[in-house]
């Protein structure tokens, strides 16, 4: 049996620093080195993703942007990119120069991603801004306006703000229809939420199924801890939580692994992966 074995990673594979552990890294590549198969799915972007996994040699190509990218790693190429129509983008970018809503909006163009924002107005973007910027170099572009800018390479919306300005900006995106979303609570910050717009067409479940059917896995195992981490169940065979996720998660998985600060990812692949790894 070909078995995938496909984590998130903040709050699941990574640590509470956002790195990878230099055990965790080892046994995963003790895994894939012995026929493993092993990816990744996230709502972060390739710009962040890629150099956190740096050190571990991921043979599938992962899920990026909540299911929007399928990134091959080693060829440092999109497979697979679900942009919502332009009249989708255009709705939302309007909605949120209405409402004065700030936050990220995400552009792939000649295989580039790149990050365009109009104000760094709380300290959950600040944060984000500057860490992304001096930690993986990521592009940011400062705009007038998101109606502005707004054109056919959008594929992703991303805010960070409370609960209450969000939940309002929620409501009035489900009034647009044929968009997605997740809302989930920062797992970093109790008192910031992330609510991320994309293509209706684009999810973890969706990414994983893509994996299933183009590189013929018979089995896939999913790790994850949040929310955003349901899709991802639901296109799983087996779902493993983390001790440390949401209680709403756990309740969906079928196994229960130690918290991600201690290497249970991959300590749960290396006893396992024994009766599915395949010689290339």
């Amino acid at each position: 049996m070909k078995r995938l074995y496909i984590s998130d990673l903040d709050g699941t594979l990574l640590t509470p620093e956002q790195t990878i552990s230099g055990d965790t890294a080892e046994l995963l590549n003790r895994c894939i080195s012995a026929g493993a198969f092993f990816t990744f799915a996230t709502a972060r972007t390739a710009a962040s993703a890629v150099k956190i996994m740096a050190d571990v040699k991921v043979n599938v190509p992962c899920i990026l942007m909540n299911g929007v990218c399928i990134y091959d790693l080693e060829k440092r190429e999109y497979v697979r990119t679900e942009r919502p129509t332009e009249d989708k983008s255009a709705a939302v970018s309007e909605l949120l120069d209405r409402l004065g809503q700030t936050g990220f909006m995400y552009k792939i163009t000649d295989n580039k991603l790149y990050c365009q924002f109009t104000d760094l107005d709380n300290p959950a973007m600040e944060e984000f801004y500057l860490s992304r910027r001096q930690r993986y170099d990521k592009p940011f572009e400062q705009i007038r306006s998101f109606t502005g800018a707004c054109n056919g390479d959008v594929v992703y919306f991303a805010l960070l703000d409370s609960f209450g300005k969000l939940d309002k900006v929620r409501k009035e995106i489900e009034k647009i229809g044929g968009l997605k979303y997740e809302f989930y609570r920062d797992i970093y910050n109790n008192d910031v939420w992330y609510l991320e717009i994309f293509s209706e067409t684009a999810s973890k479940k969706s990414g994983v199924e893509f994996l299933r059917q183009s590189y013929g896995f018979d089995e896939i195992a999913g790790f994850g801890d949040n929310l955003n981490d349901i899709p991802l169940f639901e296109a799983c065979d087996i779902k493993l939580a983390v001790e440390n996720a949401n209680p709403e998660l756990k309740r969906l998985a079928d196994i229960i692994i130690p918290s991600n600060t201690e290497n249970s990812v991959a300590k749960w692949i290396e006893v396992t992966s024994k009766n599915h790894r395949l010689k290339p």
